[in-house]
């Protein structure tokens, strides 16, 4: 027992959160603490390292303490430990030299899991400035480039090389005699003599409400087929079993307007003999479309006679539009509308839905593509003498029909606009109810 009571633990002094709870006592300088040394006892035991903070646990309540009880206690006044970085040291307690087997002692090794030192922030900002462009921030996503594909460019390229070769060569064909003949024989339009001339007021109207309703027909359908979800749907009021999104709703709706013009412009044609200018009445219609088209490729415009009737080409074209492409939209339109019984089979199975499908789309491109030529042989031909003919019935070349058509643009835009299911909806609900 003698041997126990003579060692005693030596090391750093305790913090003020490691002291056992007594009474306060006077702390002595470290020049007044005197430790009594024991030549019987064992070697004593130091313990070296790092002083423990305040929140590190006590070990004295797992090792009994084996100190001198009456010995004095001391405050630490040293600087804080130094990084784990830097060389590791051992610090003794107070009043302690280094004995001998502490002297001949290896230093401890550092652990292969131990991280190495940080690199200097120097050599990261240079390896930065390495790896980034300099016309980049470090850190920036690099940007995308949009750049038009190499086929569209090369389609595009193809198709202007291709006009230009076929101009050229229509021009050089209608400059050889046999060019010069056939023009001579077939001007691009055949004798109509009991056709009446100019634009009645009716035909220009009926024109306007024709281009307003196909902008905003043209609109919806193609909202139809890219709609995935649609924001309302109107459900009408004699079948609550059929319900149909709200855009669907407004195509059919514009459609039956569509219809509707369409009829009273057909009934107004046949009763004052103005179908006779849409109505091919000679088989003399053929070559001299041929020659109309052959003279619009050469950019020769035939615009000689367009007041009193149509050259034979623009004849072909109407013809086409009135009675064989609009009666397909109806008919197919209606194929795909609510309005068609599903329960005759027989109906159904004689024309199905996929083939008015199939049909539908296609004549809508017809008239998307009629719409353009148009517009754009309308200006290229004399664009104030022919919005004069279509707007004010007037075969004359002033302003007063381009401004009117200007108007008519606008109205067109707006109501393009306006075609939306906050303004839709009131509308639909008169005949139906609309909800989500």
């Amino acid at each position: 027992m003698s041997g126990d009571s003579g060692r005693r633990r030596r090391g750093l002094p305790r913090t003020e959160a490691e002291a056992p709870a007594s009474a306060p006592t006077p702390t002595p300088t470290p020049t007044e603490v005197e430790v009594p040394q024991d030549e019987s006892s064992a070697p004593a035991r130091r313990r070296g390292g790092l002083p423990r903070t305040a929140d590190a646990p006590s070990s004295n309540a797992a090792e009994p303490s084996t100190a001198t009880p009456n010995a004095p206690e001391t405050k630490s006044s040293e600087p804080p430990a130094p990084t784990a970085s830097a060389a590791p040291r051992r610090r003794a307690g107070l009043g302690s030299g280094p004995s001998p087997s502490q002297a001949s002692t290896p230093e401890p090794r550092s652990e292969p899991g131990a991280s190495a030192a940080p690199e200097p922030a120097a050599s990261t900002a240079e390896r930065t400035r390495t790896e980034t462009p300099p016309t980049e921030r470090p850190g920036t996503p690099p940007r995308r480039r949009s750049r038009i594909p190499v086929w569209a460019a090369a389609g595009i390229g193809g198709v202007i090389i291709l006009a230009a070769v076929l101009v050229l060569t229509v021009q050089w064909f209608l400059g050889t005699d046999t060019g010069r003949s056939f023009l001579s024989r077939y001007p691009g339009q055949y004798e109509q003599p009991d056709a009446p001339g100019g634009y009645p007021w009716w035909l220009n109207w009926a024109h306007f409400f024709n281009a307003f309703l196909m902008v905003l027909i043209i609109k919806t359908g193609i909202q139809i087929r890219r709609e995935t979800k649609p924001e309302a749907y109107w459900t009408p009021k004699w079948g609550r079993k059929r319900r149909i999104s709200l855009t669907i709703w407004t195509h059919n709706a514009l459609d039956l307007l569509w219809v509707l013009n369409g009829v009273v412009f057909v009934v107004l044609l046949a009763v004052t003999g103005y179908w006779s200018r849409v109505v091919p009445t000679s088989w003399e219609v053929f070559p001299n479309a041929v020659s109309a088209a052959l003279q619009y490729v050469s950019l020769d415009w035939p615009t000689a006679g367009d007041w009193a009737h149509y050259n034979s080409a623009q004849e072909l074209a109407y013809f086409f539009t009135i009675f064989v492409a609009a009666p397909l939209a109806i008919a197919t339109g209606v194929r795909m509308s609510g309005l068609w019984p599903d329960d005759k089979h027989n109906l159904n199975k004689a024309f199905p839905v996929e083939w008015a499908r199939a049909v539908h789309f296609p004549v809508m491109i017809y008239f998307t593509t009629f719409i353009l030529l148009h517009v754009i042989l309308v200006f290229a031909t004399g664009a104030l003498r022919n919005l004069n003919q279509i707007y004010t019935g007037q075969d004359a070349t002033n302003w007063a029909g381009f401004w009117l058509f200007v108007l008519s643009l606008v109205v067109i835009i707006g109501a393009a606009l306006a075609t939306r299911p906050v303004i839709v909806a009131p509308l639909a609900s008169l005949f139906g109810r609309v909800g989500r």
